[in-house]
């Protein structure tokens, strides 16, 4: 199989850890000066929902990983 067997699992797990990490930090660390048209702080709850479903993708592909 092309990449691997683990290839799906792996997508997955890399798009989890990509949406907990990314919408934490806009939740952490605002930028210090918004552009024009920009919000001054992320939306606490997409980005919360956004964590949450990241972390789900993020243990099913670590569940899918060590079980196989």
């Amino acid at each position: 199989m092309f990449l691997g067997e683990d290839l799906l699992p792996l997508l997955v797990l890399a798009l989890g850890a990509a949406m907990v990490v990314g919408n934490g930090l806009a939740l952490l660390r605002p930028p210090p000066t918004p552009k024009e048209g920009e919000l001054e702080r992320a939306p606490m709850g997409r980005s919360l929902v956004m964590v949450a479903v990241g972390l789900l993708a993020g243990i099913w592909a670590l569940a899918s990983l060590l079980s196989g």
